[in-house]
């Protein structure tokens, strides 16, 4: 090989591995172009095609790892908001709890209210009734012309 051969030759490798480094990635790796088919050039493709594949990997591997991140990020959050109802829930219970309570309690009074106004009502009777009697007593002491009839009481 002449001296003029081998730079063209070298020229044209250095044009290959050129174009190879702009245009590889873009390759079909099993539909190489004419430009390609050396084993020098097949290797390069070869390598680069394990990067690839290296790099989807490393993707398809952040993609889960993400993933699980979010699913677990979700699942905290909703055993919190699992945790707040069961709070809600409980709260809300004592308070209808303590309202019960409280209307039992407004029920007892009620009652015993109810009770003192039908002593008081009683008492009220037994006294009209009494002082009635006496009046009747009274009376007739007057009618009678009792002693003491005039007195008034």
């Amino acid at each position: 090989m002449s001296k003029h051969a081998t730079r063209r030759a070298g020229s044209f490798r250095l044009e290959r591995w050129l174009k190879f480094f702009t245009e590889g990635e873009g390759l079909d790796a099993d539909a190489l172009p004419e430009w390609m088919q050396t084993e020098e050039m097949q290797q390069a493709m070869s390598t680069l095609k394990g990067f690839s594949e290296k790099e989807r990997e490393y993707h398809a591997y952040q993609a889960r790892q993400n993933y699980l991140r979010q699913q677990s990020s979700i699942q905290r959050r909703l055993e919190a908001l699992e945790a707040a109802a069961i709070r809600a829930q409980a709260m809300q219970e004592q308070a209808q709890a303590q309202a019960a309570e409280e209307q039992a309690r407004a029920a007892e009074e009620q009652a015993r209210a109810g009770e003192e106004q039908a002593r008081a009502r009683e008492t009220a009777a037994l006294q009209r009734e009494a002082a009635a009697q006496a009046e009747v007593e009274r009376l007739r002491r007057l009618l009678k012309g009792a002693p003491g009839a005039d007195d008034g009481g």
